[in-house]
């Protein structure tokens, strides 16, 4: 919701408020990944701001201008003050399309947790969230530089943010078409050769189990400190779908190749398009597009039916959502050309 807010009041020139910020959480407030966000929302089009501190549970950003185009450094732990893994996934979200739409080019130096749990990894917004929002008229390339898990952080990535056009194009994604080839890539940073081959090793076991076309990428990558992930990319005819899981303490490698694999699985076998969380992440800049965008994801997630609510606080549009919460279902979000 915060992101959201933040992207949006940059987009429409309109001041928000945000009350409760993670009221529900263990640790309320703003974490240092929420905190990096609200600073470079805030750098890119001047805003002011009130309560920008870790841990407060209520800001107001009134931006002091349009997104202004540039060369830009945020480093997550820098800004909060502290080491941190915060994600600079959810941080390149929050500018992305403020900065896409600004008639400029741009370029972002981020620097924090490149792969870590419960946020988009950079992989994942190179593979799955850039291609299908060039496919909008969105123009930009993301390169990891460093490698940075969850808890040590200390991973960079690049951004490089074209000048191309200053309005969005509505999506038709009811379709995925073939399947062409499923990559498993097992990647260990500061930790035994073995632990990498170990993932790929169950990944290609259960999928090709299933029948599946398995193209395995065993890695060992340096880091800032320890970390594991599985990641499953998808590729069909018509866009790719992304999926992965994480290591900890006392984890099995083959448990983490797992969970990824079954997520995956449990997308193919729903036939649809888009997974849950490329829905989700697309819900904000289809909201800009003028037209009728209809989207069918492999579950409707609470992230996406928030979103909605929170693009609907700020734009004039027309949304339908068919399905359960968990289960397949179809978006159609409605622009109007008079807006």
């Amino acid at each position: 919701m915060l992101r959201s807010a933040l992207t949006l009041s940059m987009l429409t020139g309109q001041a928000t408020e945000v009350y409760n910020i993670r009221a529900g959480r263990p640790q309320p407030g703003l974490r240092p990944q929420h905190l990096a966000a609200v600073v470079a929302a805030a750098a890119i089009c001047d805003a002011e701001v009130q309560g920008a501190e870790l841990e407060q549970q209520a800001i107001r950003f009134a931006p002091g201008g349009p997104a202004r185009p540039g060369s830009y450094t945020f480093d997550v732990a820098e800004i909060a003050g502290q080491g941190s893994a915060g994600a600079i996934g959810l941080l390149l979200q929050t500018v992305l399309l403020p900065l896409a739409l600004a008639g400029a080019p741009s370029q972002l130096t981020l620097r924090g947790g490149t792969h870590v749990p419960w946020a988009p990894s950079v992989d994942y917004i190179e593979r799955v969230f850039m291609p299908a929002a060039a496919r909008m008229g969105i123009r930009a390339q993301i390169e990891l530089v460093k490698w940075g898990f969850y808890p040590a952080g200390g991973g960079e990535a690049r951004v490089d943010i074209q000048a191309g056009t200053t309005s969005l194009q509505p999506l038709q994604l009811a379709e995925r078409g073939p399947l062409q080839r499923v990559v498993v890539r097992g990647v260990a940073a500061n930790l035994p050769s073995h632990i990498p081959q170990r993932m790929v090793n169950r990944a290609r076991n259960l999928l090709q189990a299933q029948g599946l076309p398995v193209d395995l990428q065993p890695l060992r990558v340096r880091s800032a400190g320890p970390g594991a992930t599985t990641a499953v990319w998808a590729e069909y005819e018509q866009g790719i779908a992304g999926f992965s899981a994480y290591g900890r303490k006392g984890l099995a490698s083959e448990h983490v190749a797992a969970a990824a694999c079954d997520e995956f699985l449990a997308h193919h076998h729903s036939g649809a398009p888009l997974d849950p969380y490329l829905a989700d992440q697309l819900v904000l800049p289809l909201a800009l597009a003028t037209g009728t965008s209809h989207l069918v994801t492999s579950a409707i997630s609470r992230h996406l039916l928030t979103n909605l609510a929170v693009v609907q606080a700020f734009v004039p549009l027309q949304a339908r959502v068919t399905g359960e919460l968990g289960q397949p279902g179809t978006v159609v979000i409605t622009r109007s050309t008079h807006d």
